[in-house]
């Protein structure tokens, strides 16, 4: 039988150790919780040892969503320096990159305007998203995803500088008490001005790791609001602020209203997406806008104004 204590346990001969999470990483999600007891273990070793049922939580096998609660006891199997895919610093432009893409920092936030094309983080063949590169930007930081971004969405990323920062946001997130605003181009035109999509979604993770939602029944709670801001011939411009911040959410909804995202080539169109090509389109078209929230007495709102590339777009596209 393996020992448990308030700090860590080995099982002697195994080299699986024991773990109990302190207080302060209650509500921690269990890949950061990983990231911090692997040490130079990249992102994607820690997602396939969860994947692969290899981590579990009071005996339980993990998912890669897990919460952790303080007290709860991680098995965290062996990991053989063999196995840590070195991949090396990143690339200096890309950490340039990036830092020249933070909108805001103060003691407890940092906010990037996350560029098309950068994960959020590291894992399922990126070696560095966004929080690794902040973090070879900034060594000496504490830096926290607070919640994440598409890679193929740009716009506004906020990350945390202190755990109570980090908790307090991520419970209000919870509790759907922050409001964030995307842009969207749809496919067709709106025949309201303004409409709320109310559709449960379930996700599920596919055998290679892929995420997939689809409106269900047995799914989670789901509202999307979306509000036209401007037609075009082939398209609508939509504001879309969600009341819940389900995986996909804007994504799935704007596909179960028959008006998919242009660029999405997993919820989309096909056809759809090769003519918005002729317009200069190369990805998905979704911009976070603005996120905010009030956290310790104080409203915090951050904008990102829409990227470059999707700006081209719209300035191509035929009127009404």
């Amino acid at each position: 039988m393996v020992a448990r204590t308030s700090g860590v346990s080995p099982d002697a001969g195994s080299g699986v150790r024991i773990v109990r999470v302190p207080e302060d990483r209650d509500g921690q999600r269990i890949d950061n919780f990983l990231s911090g007891q692997l040490k130079g273990v990249p992102k994607s070793l820690i997602y396939r040892i969860v994947r692969t049922g290899q981590v579990r939580v009071n005996g339980k096998r993990a998912k890669p969503d897990t919460r952790l609660a303080a007290d709860d006891e991680v098995r965290i199997p062996p990991v053989r320096v063999a196995d840590k895919e070195e991949t090396g610093a990143p690339a200096k432009g890309l950490v340039e990159r990036v830092g020249e893409a933070i909108l805001f920092e103060d003691k407890e936030f940092l906010v990037l305007n996350k560029p098309a094309g950068i994960a959020a983080h590291g894992g399922s063949g990126v070696s560095h998203g966004a929080i690794e590169l902040l973090r070879a930007l900034r060594p000496n930081d504490t830096l926290e995803l607070v919640h994440r971004l598409d890679r193929d969405t740009s716009g506004v990323l906020v990350l945390a500088r202190k755990r109570s920062a980090l908790t307090g946001l991520q419970e209000l997130i919870r509790e759907n008490r922050t409001t964030k605003q995307y842009l969207a181009l749809l496919q067709g035109r709106m025949a309201r001005a303004t409409k709320s999509v109310n559709a449960p979604l379930r996700k599920s993770i596919l055998q290679g790791g892929e995420r997939m939602v689809r409106v269900d029944d047995t799914g989670k709670p789901s509202l999307t609001h979306f509000k036209v801001i401007e037609l075009y011939g082939p398209a609508s411009l939509v504001e879309a602020t969600l009341e819940t911040g389900r995986t996909h959410q804007i994504r799935v909804h704007s596909e179960h209203m028959g008006h998919p995202i242009a660029g999405d080539d997993k919820y989309g169109d096909a056809a759809f997406n090769k003519a918005m090509k002729v317009y200069g389109l190369k990805r998905l078209f979704l911009h976070a806008k603005r996120f905010e929230f009030e956290l310790g007495g104080k409203t915090r709102s951050f904008s990102a104004p829409l990227a470059d590339d999707l700006s081209a777009v719209l300035d191509k596209l035929p009127a009404p």
